[in-house]
């Protein structure tokens, strides 16, 4: 009889594009970083370093449009409490 442990990494592939945009990798990334306020920290930090680093401006579009750091909104986070969550089908839900 083997015992095995199994360590469970909060992490996860995600496919990005490589090239020009035809081609795609699979890398592994922190699923955390990506969602709630982790994420909020993620990119408030990121802006600051950018800011601080003489960077005014975001290229948007295929690089022909830009927007100002101060004109990107921080999205606020509603609570989920209350509201209704499909399950199966669609055919049954329950409140949060």
């Amino acid at each position: 009889m083997r015992n095995f442990v199994l360590y469970v990494i909060n992490m996860t592939k995600v496919r990005i594009r490589a090239g020009r945009g035809k081609g795609f990798i699979w890398v592994d990334s922190d699923a955390t970083k990506w969602t709630g306020e982790q994420f909020k920290e993620f990119q408030q930090a990121s802006k600051d370093v950018a800011t601080k680093s003489g960077i005014k401006y975001v290229t948007t579009g295929r690089g022909t449009g830009k927007i100002k750091f101060s004109d990107i909104p921080s999205t606020p986070t509603k609570s989920t409490k209350g509201m209704w969550v499909s399950s199966g089908r669609g055919t049954g839900r329950r409140k949060l």
